[in-house]
């Protein structure tokens, strides 16, 4: 598309380098990185509020996605994100059209080429160790927790489906942690910047492909991720097609040579260098280590008198009313799992709680005592949902009694000897059948 070395460009590469110069700028915005420094997120927010106030206006008036946006969080999908997208794509397309008016005599843009294809390198870099390092200590997905395990499959989507999948394989998890650390490493050193870029378009491509045949909400960013992975193989492509293609001898690469020797140019350039990777790559990685520790240290942990695992519910009173079991009444308490760390799950529609996959879910505390057991919707909820009388008269037996918002319940529970085959984890070399 481009050559820095050329001293003219074609009319039509000139304005392809202006739309995704200017596409690239916004939607990787460079201020984003301020965030990484104490103290300053405010301004990178400070900075964006215009484009919010662009985004809220063009959807009003346009595209009329929702009446309401939602902004992105748990999801890059919402509303919020596609009116985002297109407010970013109709923004490049009228700058392209205002610079190429404005700048038409100018015959290449060699100096803004070289920083973008610097900015697009470390931005690529940076996302793929975030993502990378957190498969590589398994914490991105995790293995299926005892409720998970209770959920027949069909009730999964198929987001939830997919990273039971891969949290499900430590080893597998790892290996897609290190292919996209390694894209990192590579991109960093521009002697290798090409095989981390071609790398990174294969390691972008399958993400992108997982995201839009499970549905996971994260389709617009891989797709960006991968569209700046394909630019930067792209700008090799002479040397690309020479050597697979025409067999022919290749010239070393200009594309990352910096473009000034001045000693000031070249001490900038490790500053950040070395900024990026203490902040991108060592910071990262320490802080994800600590949280794989406290994930680890909690993981396994029982609050007694609970004994973790699946109970059947044996009796079920509801206001005075004995509610016996069926497979048809969708309220009726069928099983209840306490897993270890205070997670917990019961099967039945309760939109009290957090509704999952046909369960709802809850956080329990015991007291000191263990004759109180509380059940909070969420751990960090500060009042409980529901306060149970708490009795173990024998081993795998527990007693509830307590007020849940008007309804007076009575429940006991007989632990289950379930026993799930996937935690087994097996594999075998010799298979003389199919499992």
């Amino acid at each position: 598309m481009f050559a820095p070395s050329d001293s003219t460009w074609p009319s039509a590469n000139r304005v392809l380098f202006r739309f995704f110069f200017i596409y690239f700028a916004l939607y990787f915005n460079p201020l984003n990185f301020f965030t990484a420094i104490p103290g300053l997120y405010w301004f990178a927010e400070w900075v964006n509020h215009p484009l919010d106030l662009l985004v809220n206006f063009m959807n009003s008036r346009f595209f009329r996605i929702k009446d309401v946006l939602v902004p992105m969080g748990g999801s890059g999908d919402t509303s919020y994100g596609w009116a985002l997208f297109y407010t970013q794509f109709l923004l490049a397309a009228v700058g392209t059209l205002v610079w190429s008016i404005l700048d038409w005599r100018r015959s290449a843009y060699p100096k803004l080429y070289y920083f973008l294809g610097f900015g697009l390198r470390y931005t690529v870099a940076g996302t793929a160790f975030s993502y990378g390092i957190l498969k590589v200590f398994a914490m991105q997905m995790y293995f299926p927790n005892l409720s998970q395990l209770a959920t027949p499959l069909g009730d999964f989507l198929p987001m939830r489906f997919s990273w039971l999948f891969i949290g499900y394989s430590t080893p597998y998890q790892v290996f897609s942690g290190i292919a996209e650390v390694l894209v990192a490493l590579l991109l960093i050193w521009r002697n290798t910047a090409l095989l981390g870029s071609m790398l990174s378009v294969g390691v972008f491509a399958n993400v992108f492909m997982l995201n839009m045949s499970y549905d996971i909400p994260v389709k617009i960013y891989s797709f960006h991720l991968l569209l700046a992975s394909t630019y930067l193989v792209w700008q090799e492509r002479e040397r690309l097609i020479g050597f697979f293609l025409r067999n022919s001898p290749t010239l070393p690469s200009a594309v990352y040579t910096p473009i000034s020797r001045s000693k000031w140019f070249n001490v900038s350039r490790w500053v950040l260098k070395i900024f990026f990777i203490i902040t991108s790559f060592g910071m990262v990685t320490y802080n994800y280590y600590q949280y794989r520790l406290q994930y680890h240290a909690d993981l396994t942990k029982e609050l007694p008198p609970v004994d973790p695992g699946m109970y059947h519910v044996e009796v079920f009173v509801k206001n005075g009313d004995t509610i016996p079991e069926s497979l048809a009444d969708t309220l009726r308490w069928r099983d209840v799992i306490f897993d270890y760390n205070g997670a917990g799950s019961f099967s039945a529609n309760d939109s009290t709680f957090r509704m999952r996959y046909g369960r709802a879910y809850f956080d329990y505390r015991p007291d000191s005592a263990g004759e109180i057991l509380e059940w909070r919707k969420a751990s960090w909820d500060s009042l409980p949902r529901v306060v149970f009388d708490l009795k173990i008269p024998n081993t795998g037996e527990i007693r509830l009694h307590g007020v849940k918002d008007s309804d007076t319940l009575s429940i006991v529970l007989k632990k289950l000897p379930r026993h799930f085959a996937l935690t087994e984890r097996q594999f075998h070399w010799l298979s003389e059948s199919n499992r």
